[in-house]
């Protein structure tokens, strides 16, 4: 008996509280810059600003919180201790390090920024509706220490309801002075044990121009979520709650039985009888599914789909793809952001307010350039060409909307007969990349019969990480010095480029 309460106390601890604080990752997304209605703050060197209180409560490693501090060194501090003291702005560590200066924070672009010359400026301000506003920190212009002809323009972005946090890097030059331009993009816990910086964005001296890094928990909670359009405007919705038993047992679905309360569903006592059109009587409300030895908190949000949530130009209510009512399951590129929560719902790194478009004077019939019934908004392939949207950014910037080869005004990744060569096609089928993901070690399984001279390592934003050439065939790149997270291999063979995408664990 005490054995099966242990059980229960522990599940219900999962249940509520999460499965880990510390499991962040890092993504790169599509540039895009915010301009919110702001407030300034004092540009003074080496400054911690007076607290200030956020519109509303964020995640940040498993705690809430409803203050910050703003560094004018370039970071968000979780820790109302820092209010208007001295900012930290020399180090050398590579996060995570419990001897790195700054704790429980978010790391814009943190260096040795010198505000006091009046000619950046560092504001922040409040961008879209709730429950999906942004605190948006601007840091323009700001310049280096020990460089100061030498800028750093950046935003951090706090997110709303999903807790994500997004740095776009908006330019961000080199000051070549070994203390002062070290730079540093990421996250850090309170105690420094628990870090992570975007790929070849740890402390360093590097430059950036027009790159986005998004930092997530996916699976942090362990509810399910279902998530209605309101359509009266009262907050309340009939949910079929058979769809939310489909996605947690597709082999079962009738095995999954449904509770207003946990201690129903421990006891199987007082089942929800009518799952067809259950009403919620709260928003957000709770509840609990029982079936296949788990019992799983369901909850359920009724939201105001007039608004556009993640600003993508898509209606809330058209990014239901499945058309199951349940807008929190719409997935389409396995990012675990819910399409309308995404602004590029393909991860084809096009951000879909540009894809959403229609063609000829039919406005109900939006762009499918590759006539595959799927909108290039929702496809990773827009042209057919068989070559992913995201590997047509050949001049490597981390862009494709921006690669034109042939000049003829229409970008390559909308154009079927430009892609890679007729030999690089058929070279692309001869050589596999294994293990993928990886931890140590990249092999090439090359059976084209001709030789790897060349390997380019970039990061997903198109930053080189490494290169290797020799006058012998390449079969394999160590890839352990590198930090978790997907980048793209260039291989050069005879006159040809070949592009993949792997992934370092």
């Amino acid at each position: 008996m005490i054995k099966k309460y242990l059980f229960l106390i522990l599940l219900i601890l999962l249940s509520f509280k999460g499965i880990s604080q510390n499991n962040y990752s890092v993504t790169s997304i599509p540039f895009t810059q915010y301009l919110a209605s702001s407030s300034s703050l004092p540009t003074l060197d080496d400054h911690c600003s007076s607290l200030i209180t956020l519109p509303f409560n964020f995640d940040f490693y498993g705690i809430n919180y409803n203050q910050v501090v703003i560094s004018t060194n370039g970071y968000i501090d979780f820790r109302t201790t820092s209010a208007n003291g001295s900012s930290p702005f020399a180090f050398s560590q590579t996060i995570p390090n419990v001897t790195f200066p700054v704790k429980n924070s978010i790391l814009g672009a943190f260096s040795d920024l010198n505000n006091s010359n009046g000619e950046g400026t560092i504001t922040y301000g409040i961008y879209g509706t709730a429950p999906y506003r942004k605190f948006v920190v601007y840091f323009y212009n700001n310049s280096f220490f020990a460089c100061t002809a030498i800028k750093s323009s950046f935003q951090m972005i706090l997110h709303e309801t999903s807790n994500i946090i997004d740095v776009q890097l908006i330019d961000k030059q080199t000051c070549p002075s070994t203390g002062s331009g070290k730079t540093v993009t990421g996250l850090i816990n309170l105690s420094g044990s628990e870090g992570i910086a975007a790929p070849a964005r740890n402390t360093g001296t590097w430059t950036a121009f027009h790159e986005g890094w998004r930092f997530s928990r996916t699976g942090y909670y362990t509810n399910y979520s279902f998530v209605r359009c309101d359509d009266n405007a009262d907050g309340f919705q009939t949910f079929n709650l058979n769809v939310a038993a489909t996605d947690l047992s597709p082999s079962n679905p009738s095995g999954i039985t449904f509770y207003e309360t946990f201690t129903d569903a421990q006891n199987n006592s007082n089942a929800i009888s009518n799952t067809t059109a259950y009403y919620n009587f709260s928003n957000s409300q709770t509840i609990y599914a029982s079936g296949n030895g788990m019992i799983k908190p369901i909850t359920l949000t009724v939201i105001d789909c007039a608004l556009d949530a993640d600003t993508d130009g898509v209606g809330t209510a058209l990014e239901d793809v499945n058309n199951d009512t349940n807008l929190a399951n719409d997935d389409s590129d396995l990012d675990g952001l819910p399409n309308y929560l995404d602004n590029d719902d393909d991860g084809d790194l096009i951000l879909t307010s540009v894809e959403y478009v229609f063609s000829g004077k039919n406005v109900t019939a939006i762009l499918d350039t590759d006539n595959d019934t799927i909108p290039n908004y929702l496809d990773n392939d827009d042209d057919g060409d068989g070559v992913l949207t995201f590997r047509e950014d050949y001049n490597g910037d981390g862009n494709p909307a921006n690669d034109d080869t042939n000049a003829n005004g229409t970008p390559d990744y909308l154009e079927m007969g430009v892609a890679l060569g007729v030999e690089s096609n058929q070279l692309d089928k001869t050589i596999q990349l294994f293990p993928n993901p990886t931890l140590d070690e990249l092999n090439f399984d090359n059976q084209s019969g001709k030789s790897i001279s060349s390997i380019s390592v970039y990061a997903i934003n198109g930053s080189l990480i490494k290169e290797i050439k020799s006058s012998e065939s390449i079969h394999s790149i160590s890839v352990s010095d590198l930090q978790s997270g997907i980048y793209f291999v260039k291989l050069v063979i005879n006159d040809s480029t070949l592009n993949y995408k792997f992934i370092k664990k």
